[in-house]
């Protein structure tokens, strides 16, 4: 299960040849840092290292895993050890190391660190629903949504993405969700909130474990503050934090949608983590279509009845079948 949600965009469908995909992915497969590399990035099967697939495909969503390693190497000891090396020379030959000599023996010492260093990796999974024609990332920063997605770019060859496009500021509905207390169907307020001024952007309230239609938020909104972060819920199944770039954070799933969406007695890793791709991306997809349709609404009226249309007959769907696993 994602922890956190960066969306992009794709432009044209067409653009990912799934067919090469595997392949294309293959020739950038992750390879550990080399004793001069301070990091390296490249893709990892997306349901665990006993599995080979670098492109999972359930329905139609493909999931991909990339690896970063970095080495660790902490300015402080460069620099500590820089000064050592320094000292040491002009003790020895009675002279100041200059500022050429100094970057020359700067080199040397990372040189001589970094085959020493320690390692670090972290793993960023991102999956493209091909319906919807959403790139999400499971990234807390930015930053590091864009490293996924710029090595998935080189790796393609193409990727025409790009973040979300809001026809007016998300904090503006935010604040009038909050204030009025109208939310899109399926969407209802959760307990946690930060009020930025709209004038100062440096005046910020943060209120967590408060009911978002009382008083105290209230006098924010009237002192000219903005929401510009709101806890959700979906449709009692998924708890999350909306922000003002639209990205989604701190995505829990109820215990008891996964309960029942998957057999909790399943003993392979790869299993397990299938099924709970698949439950994920199903619920994720209405989500993601009421969503498009308030902030990024070509044609609002059209796009909030498809938005409930897709969340009905999902409702309808798992109360009819039973579940998968």
């Amino acid at each position: 299960m994602f922890k956190n949600l960066r969306l992009f965009k794709l432009d044209d469908l067409a653009a990912v040849d799934l067919d090469r995909c595997e392949a294309q992915l293959a020739a950038r497969r992750f390879r550990p840092c080399g004793p001069l590399e301070t990091a390296t990035m490249g893709w990892v099967p997306p349901l665990g290292e006993e599995t080979s697939v670098l492109a999972h495909l359930a329905g139609d969503c493909v999931l991909v895993c990339a690896r970063r390693q970095e080495r660790i190497l902490p300015a402080a000891v460069v620099a500590e050890t820089l000064d050592e090396k320094i000292a040491e020379i002009e003790d020895r030959e009675a002279r100041t190391v200059g500022r050429k000599e100094r970057r020359q023996l700067r080199d040397e010492v990372l040189l001589d660190l970094l085959p020493r260093a320690f390692t670090r990796s972290r793993r960023s999974s991102a999956y493209l629903d091909r319906q919807t024609g959403w790139l999400l990332v499971d990234a807390a920063s930015a930053t590091a949504a864009e490293d996924l997605v710029d090595l998935l770019r080189e790796t393609l060859g193409s990727l025409p993405v790009h973040p979300p496009r809001p026809s007016q500021p998300p904090e503006l509905l935010l604040t009038q969700w909050v204030s009025r207390g109208e939310l899109p169907s399926g969407l209802t307020l959760g307990d946690e909130c930060e009020l930025r001024d709209a004038r100062d952007d440096k005046v910020v309230a943060r209120c967590r474990g408060h009911d978002l239609t009382g008083e105290e938020v209230a006098t924010h909104l009237r002192s000219g503050k903005q929401v510009t972060k709101l806890a959700l819920d979906w449709r009692e199944s998924l708890a999350f934090v909306l922000q003002e770039d639209l990205s989604l954070k701190r995505l829990r799933f109820a215990d008891e949608l996964i309960e029942e969406g998957i057999d909790q007695g399943l003993e392979e890793e790869a299993t397990r983590l299938d099924a709970e791709f698949i439950l994920m991306t199903g619920e994720l997809r209405p989500l993601l279509a009421c969503l498009e349709a308030v902030f990024l609404p070509t044609d609002a009226p059209a796009a909030m009845a498809m938005a409930t249309a897709t969340a009905a007959a999902a409702a309808a769907s798992a109360a009819e079948s039973d579940p998968p696993f």
